[in-house]
């Protein structure tokens, strides 16, 4: 029986915050929806933090340990999963485009990784890329993949590449090559941001045929393409991730009152699909990790 690792990604960092009363925002809150999200069945808990006061994306290491130790401290045994990913949001000022307009966060690399040098995660995301995202774009250019990439090493943890257009691949691949990336990373099919990959079956099977063979791949989809696109992802060999920063609804016009329950929808699919999500510590095999 196929045993795909389920990620939930717990809170992202777009404006949902406050609109949705599901997202969590406070440390606490975002511990507490990661340890639940394992117990409903996922694997994996990928992190991102917030300002506590406005509910907007942070970069503050406090945030991240507090979230870090308080699920540690419960001895759940989800694998974390930090973001590297904040940090990169550029909006040009109307009138000045080489300057950054409100709603950008650009960030030096080494502020944008601080928190895995001191936290140590299992796993940790690297944005291989640059694209047009909403009415912005995030910059990711190759020097601070570079920079990321080398404390992501420096770390121990486990590099996952997110993947959000064919380039970023063939970026990817090269710098493997180099050795700048580790040899065998876990690789993140993104679907469905606009303005990146499509959320589609041909898309996915793109992407996934452009992978180096043997890769341990997932992929995802926004929005109301997630469900669907796990599907798809499990049938094709990959794992898979929900989670409230990608979707925050359970079905049309019902939205999801927690990550578990989105999680729990997506364990149903895979029982559909006769399949068993792996458990944390399957999925610490599975993918190269130390037993907890």
């Amino acid at each position: 029986m196929p045993t795909p690792i389920l990620t939930c990604a717990i809170t992202g960092g777009d404006d949902t915050a406050g609109r949705f009363p599901a997202v969590p925002v406070t440390p606490r809150q975002i511990a507490e929806s990661a340890i639940e999200a394992c117990r409903a069945g996922a694997a994996i808990a990928h992190i991102h933090v917030r300002d506590p006061a406005t509910g907007k994306p942070s970069l503050d290491r406090a945030l991240y340990r507090e979230v870090v130790e308080r699920v540690r401290d419960s001895v759940s045994p989800v694998i974390l999963n930090l973001t590297t990913g904040a940090g990169a949001r550029f909006l040009p000022d109307a009138s000045a485009p080489n300057t950054a307009a409100a709603g950008s966060n650009l960030r030096p690399p080494a502020e944008r990784c601080a928190h895995i040098l001191e936290l140590r995660p299992e796993i940790c995301t690297l944005d291989m890329g640059s694209l047009n995202f909403g009415k912005g774009a995030l910059i990711n250019v190759p020097d601070h993949i570079e920079a990321i990439a080398a404390v992501i090493r420096e770390a121990g943890s486990k590099t996952e590449l997110e993947i959000f257009d064919t380039g970023h691949i063939a970026l990817a691949r090269h710098l493997i090559e180099r050795g700048v990336i580790e040899p065998e990373p876990l690789w993140q099919l993104v679907l469905g941001v606009p303005w990146g990959a499509p959320a589609n079956s041909e898309t996915m099977m793109h992407l996934r045929g452009q992978l180096p063979a043997g890769a341990r791949w997932a992929a995802f989809g926004i929005g109301r393409q997630e469900f669907p696109m796990l599907a798809q992802a499990a049938l094709l060999g990959g794992h898979v991730r929900v989670g409230l920063e990608d979707n925050l609804y359970l079905s049309q016009g019902v939205q999801a009152r927690s990550n578990a329950e989105l999680v729990g929808r997506a364990v149903e699919i895979l029982h559909a699909l006769d399949m068993e999500p792996a458990t944390p510590d399957q999925a610490r095999r599975m993918i190269g990790l130390p037993p907890r």
